[in-house]
């Protein structure tokens, strides 16, 4: 598995996939940047009356519903479904659906009229969309991870589609096939927008990455090892330097360092 996600890495950087991202402008900028630095191409085309024609030119969507506009929310339903009719992948980051409602219905729509290729979220947003009990403050989730598989597992088949949970341990499923990776460090908790950045390159390699589980995997395993090495590299561990050079080790992220450092378990 970790010759397939080093794979993934260098295909992403092969191919430098364009990402149309409908995200939260707590963390526009670092996703852009991210995606930069992964070998990807940004593209923050939000406007309702551009989506469709852009979904033309674009490898994949990410939808994140972290600040979500009425016009970020009729254009993602519009660029989604025009996605999904162009076989494009799209990637759905449910922020916040467990504590508020419009969310959830939002996250529904979607994922009821598009195909949604991956859906990623932390433990509690993937719970609650799943129909499971779950805890969670605001952004953050307070689930502990108890019937995360399960959970993780009924929403992969119900939808048909990839689902990514993020916590202390990740969890890629497609329903069939399921993955822990075990890579990461408390220091992401203390950066707003790791979680989105995931998301991001989430969509950028399932823009080029035929198998979209491998593509998961290998997004979340280079930011979890990504961050690794970056708290690693510190003298101190300070959030702002912190930020800073994680940048800069997803950018010279190598298949040797994921064939190194890389740390799953496929159950």
């Amino acid at each position: 598995m970790l010759n397939k996600i080093a794979s993934a890495l260098n295909t992403v950087r092969d191919k430098t996939p364009l990402v149309q991202a409908i995200t939260n402008y707590v963390t526009i900028n670092d996703c852009a940047n991210i995606l930069l630095c992964f070998g990807a191409s940004p593209a923050m085309c939000e406007v309702r009356s551009e989506v469709e024609e852009f979904a033309g030119f674009i490898s994949a969507l990410y939808i994140n519903l972290g600040t979500l506009t009425e016009e970020q929310k009729v254009a993602a339903v519009l660029a989604a479904k025009k996605a999904t009719e162009l076989q494009k992948p799209v990637v759905l980051d449910p922020v916040a659906c467990p504590v508020i409602t419009r969310k959830m219905d939002v996250s529904r729509e979607l994922l009821e009229n598009a195909k949604i290729t991956v859906v990623k979220g932390n433990i509690a947003e993937i719970k609650s969309l799943a129909g499971f009990k779950s805890m969670a403050r605001g952004v953050d989730s307070l689930d502990e991870g108890d019937d995360a598989v399960e959970a993780c597992v009924s929403l992969a088949k119900k939808y048909g589609t990839v689902v990514v949970a993020t916590g202390k341990t990740d969890i890629i499923t497609d329903g069939e096939r399921t993955c822990l990776i075990h890579n990461g460090t408390p220091m992401l908790r203390m950066v707003i927008g790791t979680g989105c950045m995931v998301g991001a390159l989430v969509a950028a390699a399932a823009g080029t990455v035929e198998d979209k589980w491998v593509a998961s995997a290998a997004a979340v395993m280079i930011m979890g090892l990504a961050g690794e090495m970056t708290a690693g590299s510190m003298v101190k561990e300070l959030p702002g330097t912190f930020r800073v050079r994680l940048f800069d080790y997803v950018y010279g992220m190598t298949a040797q360092d994921i064939l190194k450092g890389g740390r799953i378990e496929c159950l």
